[in-house]
């Protein structure tokens, strides 16, 4: 070893020398998921040119040397190149390893995370990756000796360096421009595997939108939104807000596993073609209490407004919002009682780190028995199937499906163990469901007060096919299994059985994220200027509507 240290130190290069070479292994190694993903679209067309495939990383070797002279002077070379390694080292493990794409996005869900969460993503495969392709070149890069000219000799060495860059790009260019503009057109999600410069970039656009521009005036939707229920019967909804479930992976939507043998016979609906908002917590919550759709969400704009938890709780309900998410409730709850599950509250439950997902149904427990309003919501919010570490989610002896995998880095374990893993946090779910509607059912059997449930997920998950695992890929090209998301309706048949059947009526009709801000407002019966009837699936299947007239009514949404 000291021998090797020795030899690095007697390794002397100019500058020009070192940026080159580190700039070839952030290309040609660090940047393999882009180089094959893009060679794989050139290839796929009928016809190509054998040159153009050849250039693409001397085309991204070209930009990046540009980038990096910037850079290149004196003692702060060293440090920004090995920051370059490190950065481009993490971005890769992520990308070959869980297919993440570090768009805006990702970078919103990065910032948004606890310690917790991020720290189980830390595991050996993580370490040995971080080591061998980012800590050893980077000790290369500290320990080369460089050598200087004068200040403007340095100044003229960089300049014929960003020339001859620039020169070769041009050239390419030239040559392949329409190929270029043909490959970036039709396949706009290979930007976002550039590294480390995607990231770069969406956490620029991150700082700017987050912490430079100028706060927006909170905007009131509706400063007199009422109640009006029916024969003054106390009214209670509970919305249990899921995480990272994956309608796939429900046998209620025709899974091939029991993963939902809890709830299959308690009288529940559920909705088999529901898309998210976003694939990452960050995106889909805010947005699906948001007044404003998919396609015009904006998280700057909907935190600056009234959201549906806001106009219930001013038209006199009572609203509470009960976490066991440690990615809190993205500011959807910041005006309305709310109460976080703490990690040491339940020695069975929970482990000083994450509490299993029951510690919501004591919680709901005692809310329902010291309810003082007529009408209430109660959100729950789930940790549900938050990953890498499934195995987390639930108790060893609520284990359905077995062989599972027991370790975070997913990918190192076999298929079956990776969905057996997955099913079992589905399982519980469903389990910790069928718990929240026994207690609903009992107060309203004991006391004639009308209760309802309802589950939506935030996202879905990948596991792993296609080689992609876990959410956040960029909507554009997120697979199926990270849009589409299980929503469960369960209301006491006392006051609700004509609803529950006209909505079996319509539960395969295909709805969204942004339908949830209109189903809300109904449920809890508040009248409001900017509710939407066309935009609530549920609108045609209240006041008693029988099944007889239960027909398939044209559904309002915000995603196709």
């Amino acid at each position: 070893m000291n021998k090797a240290l020795v030899f690095l130190k007697n390794i002397t290069l100019t500058t020009n020398q070192l940026v080159m070479v580190t700039c070839a292994y952030v290309t040609l190694v660090l940047n393999a998921p882009f180089i094959l993903k893009t060679s794989s679209a050139i290839l796929a067309l009928s016809e190509y040119n054998i040159f153009f495939l050849l250039s693409v990383p001397i085309f991204l070797l070209s930009l990046s040397v540009i980038f990096q002279c910037f850079f290149a002077f004196r003692w702060i070379t060293k440090p920004i190149l090995i920051l370059l390694v490190l950065t481009s080292s993490l971005v890769f493990y992520s990308t070959v390893t869980y297919g993440i794409v570090f768009d805006y996005g990702m970078i919103q869900n990065t910032f948004e995370t606890d310690k917790a969460e991020a720290l189980s993503y830390v595991n050996f495969s993580a370490c040995v990756f971080f080591v061998v392709l980012g800590i050893l070149p980077s000790i290369l890069i500290a320990k080369v000796k460089l050598t200087y000219s004068s200040f403007m000799g340095e100044l003229l060495s960089r300049a014929k360096l960003i020339t001859g860059s620039f020169a070769t790009i041009f050239l390419i260019a030239i040559v392949f421009y329409s190929s270029y503009a043909s490959i970036g057109r039709n396949n706009r999600d290979l930007i976002g595997y550039l590294t480390p410069y995607a990231l770069i970039d969406s956490t620029v656009k991150y700082a700017n939108r987050n912490y430079l521009y100028p706060p927006l005036k909170f905007t009131l939707l509706d400063t007199s939104p009422t109640i009006s229920s029916a024969n003054n019967t106390k009214s209670i909804t509970v919305l249990v807000l899921g995480e990272t479930a994956r309608t796939q992976n429900f046998s209620l939507n025709g899974y091939d596993k029991p993963t939902n043998s809890q709830t299959k016979d308690l009288g529940v609906v559920s909705f088999k073609d529901v898309t998210s908002c976003g694939t990452a917590t960050a995106v889909s919550v805010p947005c699906m209490f948001s007044r404003l759709n998919k396609e015009d969400y904006e998280k700057r704009v909907a935190t600056a407004q009234q959201n549906a938890i806001d106009l219930i709780h001013l038209a006199g309900a009572e609203v509470f919002w009960i976490s066991n998410n440690n990615g809190s409730c993205k500011g959807v709850c910041a005006r309305v009682k709310t109460e976080q599950i703490s990690t040491n509250s339940n020695k069975a439950l929970c482990d000083g780190e994450y509490c299993f997902d029951e510690v919501l149904v004591e919680a709901l427990r005692n809310k329902l028995h010291s309810l003082k309003s007529d009408n209430t919501l109660i959100v729950l919010h789930m940790i549900g199937s938050h990953g890498p570490t499934y195995y987390r989610r639930y108790p060893k002896d609520k284990r359905v499906f077995s062989p599972d995998c027991q370790r975070s880095d997913i990918q190192n374990c076999s298929q079956e163990e990776l969905v057996n893993t997955y099913n079992n946090t589905i399982a519980y779910t469903d389990l910790v469901l069928s718990e929240i509607i026994t207690e609903l059912a009992a107060l309203s059997n004991e006391n004639n007060i009308k209760t309802s449930m309802i589950y939506v997920s935030d996202h879905g998950e990948s596991l792993g096919e296609s080689g992609v695992y876990l959410h956040g890929l960029p909507y554009a090209f997120a697979p199926e299994e990270q849009t589409k998301v299980p929503l469960i309706y369960w209301g006491d048949k006392l006051h609700h059985k004509a609803k529950l059947d006209c909505l079996n009526k319509i539960s395969e009709q295909p709805i969204s994220h942004d339908n949830v801000f209109d189903i809300l407002l109904a449920e809890m019966q508040v009248k409001s200027k900017v509710y939407q009837p066309k935009n609530n699936p549920f609108n045609h299947c209240t006041n008693g509507v029988s099944v007889a007239n239960a027909k398939s009514p044209t559904i309002s949404q915000g995603v196709n």
